[in-house]
């Protein structure tokens, strides 16, 4: 029986290397080490096998310097990565050093000077008997532990300089030799392919973060909410997103300057309500859509607000989409932190255009729907004044008529009181039907009347009118700001009411004589109803509505048992200073 001829070998792909060579190069350099690195070479290839393990880039990092410890034999090790301009350290990750020694040290080495600066600048392998020898030295802080055998390597990616890898004290006390140099090189190598597979890992997660963070916002100012829900939802996902200490929405005030209406911050914040004026050079540059960079914004000379003193690094990205600028989201970091990366600000800027569209698309479908409310309330009102008012208008002169006519007193009293009820009837419908009828822009100034304009409104949907009392000046004293949210907190609460409740009392109650816990002088708003009350597990978003908006000017929100039988219904707080 004849054997088939073996099929002849694949040659490999067009431009890659031949197997067969790799192979042949790898024993011939093998052949020519020395004995004892032939012996560390299992060491090695296992000290690669380690450094190749795992995508995140910070645990790389901290894999490279441990396993280039060990390698060497050195106590300690670390890792400067080259900030983006060149002119320092982004990062430096240390190993055999405990958190303890780190604390007494204090901050960390910048590559601004000494050692660590020259090798920024001239990427090269160094290695020193003392560490103290060198010109370049410039010595160590207080606390640092004693180092004196150094050995640097300079970290590649992709052809770039990535960082260096630093080593120090070997454990024997001896000097670093050409076989520690060797092996580091090749341990650099194997490093820099391993931070550029983490460094291209994190960036498609960093970049998934954000479109997940753009799509959020876009749903959430779709979903209905009012605008300065919409507005506090970008905040807290920029803040979010950008790993900074506050997220801030500003919109363009009449005067030309721009206002903070909307704040995310763990910090407690009297920013809310802040107009930046429109002589600072960001200003400008924002509204004419040019995104602005900060470093320090603590010490920056075109901040114009105290607010910024507590801040380093800030990105100021104008909101804008089709060429209108809608307002600014500002993502500032805390003193100190690390400064915003190129992919950072790209990722950052089309989040802020996503945004802008949203929310132009979430104001425009608000626009439909308050044309779709206001259409309603002209038929409504079209409605009382031609049908219901004509009729009892009849009717009260259908009763005065039977009322000259009779002749028993009782019986012409019963009917005037009638009358005067009608008459009273009527002038009330007439009152919703000019609320009805009243656009925003024609709201009174005075806080007292948008109060009972909110009243009325909300009689026509209840079927009844809510009962009111106002205690102290409350047209004088309350601000525009607090009375604004106030206004929109009562709408809120009585919103809530009809939907809710199935109330048939309703007693509203604004106070201005208010002093708070810390002494200021406030206004509180409290709605009680003799409803259902609040069902277990029931939704409460439009209480956290009414505490976030009090809590972003230092005031509060609560509620409790209502005004029907035993305590039934609901009673809503909302107080703030004014």
């Amino acid at each position: 029986m004849s054997v088939p001829p073996a099929p002849a070998p694949t040659p490999p792909p067009e431009g890659s290397p031949d197997p067969a060579e790799v192979a042949g190069q790898a024993t011939r350099s093998l052949q020519g080490l020395s004995t004892e690195l032939t012996a560390r070479v299992p060491q090695l290839l296992e000290a690669m096998r380690s450094v190749g393990t795992g995508l995140e880039l910070h645990t790389t990092l901290d894999r490279i310097c441990e396993t280039a410890a060990e390698l060497t034999d050195a106590r300690y090790a670390a890792i400067g990565v080259v900030s983006e301009d060149g002119d320092g350290l982004a990062d430096f990750v240390y190993h055999g050093i405990d958190e303890a020694a780190a604390a007494r040290i204090g901050r960390l080495p910048d590559g601004h000077r000494g050692l660590l600066g020259a090798l920024i600048h001239q990427p090269e392998t160094l290695r020193l008997a003392d560490l103290a020898s060198d010109p370049r030295s410039c010595g160590f802080p207080a606390h640092h532990p004693p180092m004196r055998g150094f050995l640097g390597v300079p970290i590649r990616v992709q052809g770039e300089i990535f960082g260096n890898l630093y080593l120090t004290e070997k454990r024997d006390g001896g000097d670093f030799n050409d076989y520690d140099v060797h092996m580091v090189r090749v341990l650099a190598t194997e490093a820099g392919i391993a931070i550029g597979n983490a460094r291209l890992y994190e960036a498609a997660k960093q970049r998934e973060r954000w479109i997940d963070g753009s799509v959020a916002v876009t749903t959430a100012l779709l979903s209905g909410s009012d605008a300065e829900d919409a507005l506090a939802v970008v905040a807290e996902q920029a803040r979010h997103l950008a790993d900074s200490a506050a997220g801030i929405v500003l919109l363009p005030d009449e005067e030309g300057g721009m206002e903070i209406v909307a704040v995310s911050s763990d910090r407690p914040s009297g920013a809310l309500g802040v107009v930046v004026p429109p002589e600072s050079r960001i200003i400008a540059d924002l509204l004419d859509g040019r995104a602005v960079f900060i470093d320090d914004a603590a010490t920056d000379p075109r901040i114009m607000t105290d607010l910024a003193r507590g801040y380093g690094p800030a990105m100021m990205l104008p909101l804008q989409s089709d060429g209108r600028v809608l307002g600014t989201l500002v993502t500032p970091r805390e003193r100190g932190a690390r400064p915003f990366t190129e992919a950072e600000r790209t990722l950052a800027a089309q989040f802020a255009s996503q945004a802008a569209l949203a929310l132009m698309m979430a104001e425009a479908q608000r626009d439909r729907e308050r044309l779709a409310v206001y259409e309603d309330r002209d038929r409504i009102a079209r409605d009382l004044h031609d049908l219901v008012i004509q009729r009892l208008f009849a009717t009260g002169m259908m009763l005065e008529s039977a009322q000259r006519r009779s002749v028993v007193p009782e019986v012409q009293q019963g009917v005037g009181q009638a009358v005067d009820e009608l008459d009273v009837t009527i002038q009330e419908i007439r009152t919703a039907i000019f609320a009805l009828q009243q656009g925003p822009a024609e709201a009174p100034a005075g806080l007292r009347t948008r109060v009972l304009r909110e009243i009325n409104m909300a009689a026509v949907p209840l079927g009844f009118k809510p009962s009111h009392h106002f205690v102290g000046p409350v047209d004088t004293v309350v601000g525009e700001l607090t009375g604004k949210n106030l206004i929109a907190a009562l709408r809120e609460a009585l919103s809530n009411a009809f939907r809710h409740a199935a109330a048939a009392r309703i007693d509203v109650v604004v106070d201005a004589t208010l002093v708070l816990p810390d002494g200021a002088r406030g206004v509180r708003l409290t709605v009680a109803d003799d409803g259902v009350g609040i069902a277990e597990g029931g939704r409460r978003s439009g209480l956290k509505n009414l505490k976030r908006r009090a809590e972003s000017l230092g005031g509060a929100s609560w509620y409790g048992p209502g005004i029907g039988d035993d305590g039934g219904g609901t009673t809503v707080v909302w107080q703030a200073p004014y």
